[in-house]
């Protein structure tokens, strides 16, 4: 058998699996659900290792080998022979939200479970394989051990949120796992003493391994399975005055309807749509961490294509083939499915952006605006108007032609709009600043003002016909505007605005073009083809010959390996199982029956053609369903009790370490773009404020993007779009000897954090600290050994005489202070006769009994007298004793 050992990033909680060997084709895993202390997995392997060796006292034949150090667990897939495990072996870290590790797998390992001694061959098994491989897991697929990245920041904060007393009833597990040796102390018991953790279920459409993890999933727990979505994850620092904010960007592609550009189009019979990828910006103050007392913000926005049932045929090798309407649908009936599922996860209003062109010699893309304003339309008979779709047709590349028009300004307005109809998230009510100086353009803002703050209600969901170069302009202008809107809640404007050209939106605009250059590899075959700067119409004439290579890059893409992608895609997911006496995958003619459920079997139950949404939703709007307390969604959540002085919630022992030595390569493994080094002018007497407009060739680096300046900065962002992997991963692995198995040792979502991994190489970290250690004339402009001028000499010998008669004080109005004298307030006496002195006599503040008594206890320990302690303190010693060592 195979023996899994997973431990909790500290090693001191351990679970074991047992996977079986001999069955040829079914899965038989065993979870004792028991959690491990360090010596008692070393004694559990160690009598496994003893038991089966062939001659007792032989080491050489050991019967237990290591297998593999990995970081998780993807899944368990079967073809036509028997189960394989996919495992992570190899990882990086690319994002951190409130001290929760973000990392992108790097490396995977799938390893065939059953001996060779009961296999049984197929022939067509090395093909299925070499299909599913195909699915490229080392390029942007993530993971995190303790956040849930199937949903956003919103729901993630919401449900933790939730009122106490629903919790308690929730709470059905109240003894501990494990047995607990002082449980007769009465310390369950105490009041005040529980933490409530959270776990919730993943949203489904976002998780690419939830067929990989079905086999499993009800019998084994819940801390070996790993979630991991596919899209795109960057995070960039903001330093505003050396103050730290991170700029965090995730995409989440659906996996449902997944595929490559001109074989998945429109939407399929369940309302899922063909490249659906919901980008979610995240914003926060690095310099607090937690989530409960740091400030955090977040604004989400969607893409997918038109939701109807529409085509394009590949085969007449056209680079526009004509768009073809596959079926009627007069009662919007795939519309109303996907804009239903819109209204449960983000609420209204639901706002349609549509980008295709509206006026054309030949009908092509007007075919898809028309039919979806007759969609729109008619689903909006039936809703409250309060709550309607609203729809935006706006012709972009008509504007983008136009010499009079700035495209960017009207989608400035556009964006200004829709911000202000949905709102976006923060979790801190408004700042006093706020309120004594209010913005106009604040006081307008929509969403839902809550107690702790605001909440986003609607999304705006931006589409043309790929859904890829001008969405992500289109994206990138609404999510500036959200940006300045996050910036002000967060009290770091004064007005919610930002500029292009400066230092800010310099670092955003690169980290959108990383998201639409990765997005548009996955779905398109290559990268963007027209940029934010091509549609500022400051783009160099060079760029223009590199748009017609990705042009032709993408052309390449859908002609000829499209369909072996798509492929690919259908067996990783589970669209397609193999089975014995059905066609196999390369034999189908088309994968249309495989993502239209209908054309299979007839549904029982019909959809109303007037009442298109779920039961409940119209309720609780503009909030959306997802997020409001109801029976349904405490369904989905796990609640679990803990004590406070456990160790899973332990911030400050969990993400610092202080028990073991740490390496600075392993504390700072993150190299993210910073604003202060990578954008803003090494001049002297520049404003280091990020959000002061800079000239083109006055920037760190160049407006214009050529490709020499970022070879020579080490800036580049490190997505799959343009960086290879770092070769200094493979030999930190994830535990001490005994571990093969996941990081994962927490429920819910209290702290639970992972060891952060080794990813820079030391190349890397040389020319970065050439790049910032400079020399003080080039930072400060003079050489600090120079003598200062006779006239500077002269301006500081004035602001000294400015300071000593500024010291001369009046006696009466000092014996007048005196009288009124304010606690709190350190009053200053003269000591000397002179007046011309400026030496006083200080009243020290006054110290409170308590810290009286903590100081005198402090001496009294210093010279061997110890206090008694209380019987708190017994009980925080024990626990801490009993969650450590036992």
């Amino acid at each position: 058998r195979y023996f899994l050992v997973g431990s909790n990033p500290a090693e001191t909680k351990y679970r074991v699996l047992k996977i079986d060997r001999t069955e040829p084709k079914d899965l038989v895993i065993i979870d004792d659900k028991h959690v491990y202390t360090q010596q008692e997995v070393r004694e559990l392997l160690g009598r496994l290792d003893l038991g089966n060796r062939t001659k007792i006292g032989q080491k050489g034949s050991s019967g237990l080998s290591r297998a593999v150090s990995a970081f998780g667990i993807v899944g368990f897939v079967r073809f036509l022979e028997g189960y394989y495990i996919v495992l992570i072996t190899k990882r990086r870290k690319m994002a951190d939200i409130g001290g929760h590790a973000i990392y992108k797998i790097e490396d995977t390992n799938m390893i065939y479970i059953p001996n060779d001694s009961v296999r049984v061959t197929h022939p067509d098994e090395a093909r299925y394989l070499r299909i599913f491989q195909n699915v490229d897991l080392s390029s942007n697929f993530y993971f995190s051990y303790s956040y849930d990245l199937s949903h956003s920041l919103q729901y993630n904060l919401t449900i933790l949120r939730m009122p106490l007393e629903t919790l308690k009833t929730e709470t059905t597990q109240t003894r501990q796992e494990s047995f607990d040796i002082f449980e007769d102390e009465g310390l369950s018991t105490q009041g005040g003493s529980g933490v409530f953790g959270i776990c919730s279920k993943p949203y489904e459409k976002y998780v690419w391994n939830g067929k990989l993890l079905e086999a499993v999933r009800n019998t084994i727990h819940r801390d070996w399975l790993l979630y991991i979505i596919h899209g795109f994850c960057g995070q960039s620092k903001l330093l505003i005055y050396g103050r730290p904010i991170y700029v965090t960007l995730i995409a989440r592609r659906s996996s449902k309807f997944a595929g490559t550009r001109f074989l998945k189009r429109g939407s399929n019979s369940e309302g899922d749509v063909a490249n659906e990828v919901e980008t979610e910006q995240i914003l926060y103050d690095a310099s607090v961490m937690s989530f409960s007392a740091g400030s955090y913000s977040s604004y989400v926005q969607v893409r997918g294509s038109v939701p109807l049932y529409w085509s394009q045929d590949i085969s007449t090798m056209m680079p526009k083939p004509p768009i073809t309407l596959d079926q009627a649908d007069p009662f919007a009936h795939v519309a109303a499915l996907h804009f239903d599922q819109m209204l449960q996860r983000f609420g209204s209003p639901i706002i349609i952006l549509n980008l295709v062109k509206e006026r054309e010699k030949r009908k092509h893309e007007r075919i898809l605006s028309e039919e979806l304003v007759a969609a729109v339309s008619y689903l909006n008979q039936f809703l409250p108007p309060e709550h309607a779709i609203i729809y935006i047709p706006w012709d972009m590349a008509k504007y983008t032609k136009s010499k009079l028009c700035n495209v960017l300004d009207r989608l400035n307005v556009i964006a200004e709009s829709v911000v202000k109809k949905t709102g976006f998230f923060v979790n801190r009510p408004d700042s006093y600043c706020s309120i004594l100086r209010p913005d106009e353009k604040w006081n307008e803002l929509g969403g839902c003002v809550v107690s702790t703050g605001r909440l986003q209600t609607g999304v705006l969901r931006t589409n043309c016909v790929d859904c890829l170069d001008r969405t992500n302009t289109a994206q990138f202008m609404v999510g500036k505007c959200a940006l300045a809107y996050q910036l002000y809640s967060l009290g770091l404007i004064d007005k919610p605005n930002l500029q292009f050209d400066t230092d800010a939106v310099r670092l955003f605009e690169e980290l959108y073009e990383d998201h639409g250059d990765t997005l548009s590899l996955q779905y398109g075959g290559s990268q963007l083809v027209h940029r934010v700067k091509t549609y500022r119409k400051i783009a160099p004439w060079t760029q223009h010959s590199k748009d017609i290579m990705q042009t032709l890059s993408r052309y390449y893409s859908n002609a000829f390996s499209d369909a072996d992608r798509q492929d690919s895609i259908n067996l990783f997911l589970g669209v397609f199982k193999p089975s014995e006496g059905k066609p196999h995958l390369w034999e189908l003619p088309t994968d249309f029956y495989l993502h239209h459920k209908n054309t299979l079997s007839l549904s029982q139950t019909r959809q109303s053609y007037t009442y298109w949404w779920t039961t409940g939703v119209l309720k609780h709007l503009p909030l959306p369903f997802d997020e409001v307390t109801s029976a349904e969604n405490r369904r989905k959540l796990t609640v679990k009790k803990f004590h406070k002085y456990e160790e899973e919630i332990d911030i400050h022992n969990e993400f610092f370490r202080p028990y073991e030595l740490s390496s600075f390569d392993e504390t700072f493994c993150l190299a993210m773009t910073n604003s202060a080094r990578d954008f803003m002018p090494k001049n002297v007497g520049i404003d280091p404020s990020p959000f002061t407009v800079r000239k083109p060739d006055e920037t760190g680096k160049s407006v214009l993007g050529n490709k020499n300046n970022r070879e020579e900065t080490v800036l580049q962002r490190k997505t799959a779009a343009s960086a290879p992997p770092p070769p200094s991963e493979e030999a930190v692995s994830s535990s001490s000897e005994d571990d093969s198995g996941t990081d994962k040792e927490d429920e819910g979502a209290v702290s639970q954090r992972s060891t952060p991994v080794k990813v820079t190489d030391t190349g890397d970290n040389t020319k970065i600290t050439e790049n910032v250690v400079q020399s003080t004339k080039d930072v400060y402009g003079v050489n600090l050994s120079d003598i200062p001028s006779e006239d500077d000499l002269a301006i500081y010998t004035r602001f000294v005489q400015l300071g000593q008669s500024q010291h001369k004080q009046d006696k009466g109005s000092q014996q007048f202070s005196s009288k009124h004298h304010l606690d709190g307030v350190i009053n200053l006496i003269p000591i000397s006769s002179f007046s011309q002195d400026n030496i006083y006599e200080v009243q020290p503040p006054r110290a409170d009994r308590k810290s009286i008594e903590i100081f005198h206890a402090h001496i009294q320990a210093g010279r061997g007298n110890m206090q008694p302690l209380g019987k708190d303190d017994f009980l925080m010693y024990r626990e801490y004793i009993r969650n450590r060592y036992m």
